[in-house]
């Protein structure tokens, strides 16, 4: 794997040219680890509509409006 997709959303420290890339690369992974962090439920504004992220006991993940 490419040295800038293992780059964490969490990762502060990115450097000027790392940043670029993740400008510039529409389809960087992001771990789902990342985003449940402290709940299995994550709440996204997208287009002005508000959607739940779940992730359930088996490690499942279910998106609703």
């Amino acid at each position: 794997m490419d040295q800038h997709n293992s780059i964490s959303v969490r990762d502060g420290a990115a450097s000027n040219s790392q940043r670029r890339y993740l400008v510039l690369d529409r389809t960087l992974p992001i771990r789902s680890e990342s985003l449940f962090t402290q709940n299995d439920e994550v709440l996204i504004t997208h287009q002005g509509e508000h959607y739940r992220l779940r992730r359930t006991r088996n490690g499942k993940l279910i998106l609703t409006k």
